[in-house]
């Protein structure tokens, strides 16, 4: 690629990981595509305190641009990213997604390309099957690309089914200049960590596969973090409820227990193919991976080998008492190699690098036609 590539993006937030689990993917994708020679400016609104939990600095590889959560400051921002070569709108931003939805493909120009990002496609596609008059099923087809953050062929299959031109999932992965092997700290320690938000579709999971065992396993010490679980819950005396997590700790937070469970939400269990950032940040750090089962798992991690993998809480609570820290530790090391040969942010850089660009190329050839022809005719 000769020249920079521009983007703008419209998502939930860069900059803050505040109730905002997709900030490890935005994070990724976005450092490895301005490796891969693109220009991204992302846009994101001022809204649900996230500005006042960043955990990060506007980073030199985008431009960062927070936008009051207004209807004015949504124009002025759409306004200033009508000319980027790719307008992007990922699924999920908060705050007027559904206009969102519209008007970025009104940005659409001969030469440029407007893509639906969707960072949780299981629930977006939910919600159309759930409302045929959702506006969004008129919309998709405006849009040059979907892309998704998972969900295999059944989200391809569907989102065709709904008119998409085309659909490619570009799964999570690991970023390893951010998730690696640190030394334990001594507050995250326990047999057992669990980090998540408290969702309406995670929340009976969550309680299958990491309250139960801690129930079973009262000798034991689970280690719980995540916003929203300190009220009307009933966590058992053995675990450890830390809160919120800064990006800072994770690192630390997968170092220190024996092992770390993920918990899928509901729909994303259901679809499969579609691992959570949760999946690469700890296996990134060398943890033993406690992983709820889900179909398409074994493209990414080695069940048995490089994961756990556990069909309720029962298996979790016959796991832990027979895994000794030697097992734990090879059990994650062959999973970090795994990621890091195959799995890394930077192979899923060019694989949407050489995507758009084609994309884009196809787009200017008849635009280059018709502008030649016009000129001929002066």
């Amino acid at each position: 690629m000769t020249a920079k590539v521009t983007m703008a993006m419209f998502g939930s937030s860069l900059v803050s990981a505040y109730w905002n689990g997709a900030a490890t993917y935005y994070r990724g994708m976005i450092r490895a595509l301005n490796e891969c020679g693109f220009d991204v400016t992302f846009y994101e609104p001022d809204a649900f305190e996230r500005q006042q939990h960043r955990d990060m600095a506007d980073p030199p590889w985008a431009k960062v641009v927070v936008y009051p959560a207004t209807q004015q400051g949504l124009h002025a921002a759409l306004e200033q990213a009508r000319e980027a070569d790719i307008i992007v709108k990922a699924s999920g931003v908060g705050v007027f997604d559904e206009e969102l939805e519209a008007e970025v493909p009104r940005l659409r120009r001969a030469s440029n390309l407007t893509v639906f990002w969707d960072v949780d496609a299981p629930a977006t596609l939910q919600r159309m099957r759930a409302d045929s008059a959702d506006p969004f099923h008129s919309q998709v087809r405006n849009y040059d690309l979907v892309l998704t953050y998972g969900g295999g062929p059944p989200v391809v299959q569907a989102y065709v089914n709904f008119g998409a031109r085309r659909c490619v999932p570009i799964y999570n992965a690991l970023d390893p200049t951010t998730h690696h092997p640190v030394p334990a700290e001594s507050r995250f320690s326990g047999a057992l960590g669990f980090l998540g938000n408290r969702l309406p579709d995670r929340e009976a999971r969550v309680h299958e596969f990491f309250l139960k065992p801690a129930s079973l396993l009262p000798q034991q010490t689970f280690l719980m973090g995540g916003s929203g679980w300190e009220s009307n819950v009933a966590l058992t005396p053995n675990i450890n409820y830390v809160g919120h997590v800064y990006t800072r700790d994770h690192n630390a937070f997968n170092c220190s227990t024996l092992a770390v469970l993920n918990i899928n939400r509901d729909s994303m269990a259901q679809v499969g193919y579609s691992p959570p950032t949760r999946v690469f940040e700890a296996a990134g750090a060398g943890a033993c991976l406690v992983c709820d089962a889900w179909e398409g798992l074994e493209q990414f991690l080695e069940p048995g080998k490089e994961v756990l993998r556990v069909a309720n809480g029962e298996e979790v609570a016959a796991v832990l008492p027979q895994l000794t820290e030697q097992q734990a530790r090879r059990i994650g090391e062959r999973a970090r190699r795994r990621l890091l040969n195959e799995h890394t942010y930077q192979h899923r850089a060019q694989q949407v690098s050489a995507l758009l660009v084609e994309q884009l190329a196809s787009r200017a050839r008849p635009a280059r036609y018709h502008e030649e022809r016009h000129r001929a005719a002066l």
